[in-house]
């Protein structure tokens, strides 16, 4: 009897570990980045818990379903680059490991943002604010830092994310008004700049630009157009725009995503799409400071109602066909998340609910390119 106790003790723990990693992600689905073979990468934005280990179940379901992988803020320079003269490498090198690990092609975010970058990177030791010339020996040195320490390792980095107005001009950032000084010539001197450090740091990865609203507003996309094509003037390299494409139940209508990656893709470059979900909250805050996020509580009520899932379905349908239809012009896909409860805006904004679980939007995405083939 002793014996028999010490067997079953032993084994429960085994079967129920087992079952668990077996259900996650739905074993019977085909993996999204097999269904995609062909067409585009298909990817997630991967947080430390994920690649830690920490958050297992998470982890299966990038390792079926994703051939390509962005770190989530890891690489942001609050988080990697803290203090003047302190780098903290481990959360990001734990995220190329996992990605080389598991054969996805890692990519790096961001270099150059206006948010998540400390305030003593516009600042000297009397608190004063940087001159130009010292804001651009700043710039150079955490780019050549971060993009040497991942040369041959990082496939691309998002190297300036973000610095246009809905209107199509530039974002009044401390990067414009200190780098810039004013000068409508040197308008752009900050996102030049950026790539010209980023190609020194490493002259083989690809080099991007990243902003939302590029899908919604004309004006903006054709102000990410107006970068691109004065990057291409200076004869410095630019592969690619990410379209973020945080999208809702009724937009992007698909004329006006079709406008942008046409526009985009006319300029030479790749077009991405790099931060995709789908808002299904009504509510609550829409910024990008995660300060502000309680992932844990930001639910809401109808994300679960049949209702609601069916209108997911049918977006992500609409979506994906749009992205089949220009294949050929998208390299990459992104969801902004793995899981519901990974997402910064809560509701039920991906294809795997809080339990892991494949929802009726996945199925939707996999019978789009099924149709398609």
């Amino acid at each position: 009897m002793v014996t028999k106790k010490l067997l079953i003790v032993i084994l429960l723990p085994l079967t129920t570990s087992w079952s668990v990693a077996i259900g996650t992600g739905g074993s019977d689905k085909p993996a999204l980045k097999d269904a995609f073979a062909g067409h585009f990468l298909i990817g997630g934005a991967f947080n430390r818990n994920l690649v830690s280990g920490k958050d297992p179940n998470a982890a299966a379901i990038a390792i079926k379903h994703f051939n390509t992988a962005t770190s989530e803020n890891d690489m942001k320079w609050s988080l990697i680059h803290p203090q003047p003269d302190q780098y903290n490498w481990e959360p990001a090198d734990r995220f190329v490991d996992f990605a080389e690990k598991n054969n996805m092609v890692p990519i790096g975010h961001c270099l150059v943002w206006h948010v998540q970058v400390p305030r003593w990177t516009f600042r000297d030791d009397s608190g004063n604010l940087l001159t130009r010339d010292a804001l651009l020996a700043r710039m150079k040195d955490h780019i050549m830092s971060v993009v040497g320490r991942y040369k041959g390792r990082i496939k691309g980095w998002d190297v300036v994310n973000e610095a246009l107005k809905d209107d199509g001009t530039l974002r009044n950032s401390r990067w414009l008004r200190i780098i810039g000084e004013g000068s409508e010539e040197k308008q752009y001197d900050f996102i030049a700049k950026a790539f010209e450090y980023a190609h020194q740091a490493d002259p083989n990865a690809e080099l991007y630009y990243n902003d939302y609203s590029l899908d919604t507003k004309k004006e903006k996309c054709d102000g990410a157009v107006a970068i691109v094509k004065h990057l291409k003037s200076k004869g410095l390299r630019i592969d690619g725009v990410g379209i973020q494409l945080h999208s809702g139940l009724d937009y992007p209508d698909k004329e006006s995503l079709e406008y942008s990656i046409a526009a985009l893709a006319a300029t030479g470059v790749k077009v991405m799409i790099t931060e995709l979900d789908i808002r299904t909250r009504t509510r609550g805050y829409r910024g990008a400071d995660i300060s502000r996020i309680n992932r844990q509580s930001t639910s809401d009520s109808n994300a679960a109602d049949d209702e609601t899932q069916q209108k997911l379905a049918q977006k992500y349908t609409e979506l994906f066909s749009v992205f089949l239809k220009h294949k050929n012009d998208i390299s990459r896909v992104t969801f902004w998340g793995v899981y519901d409860r990974t997402s910064w805006i809560g509701g039920s904004p991906l294809l795997f609910d809080r339990n892991y679980q494949p929802k009726q939007a996945f199925d939707a995405v996999i019978n789009v390119v099924q149709n398609e083939n």
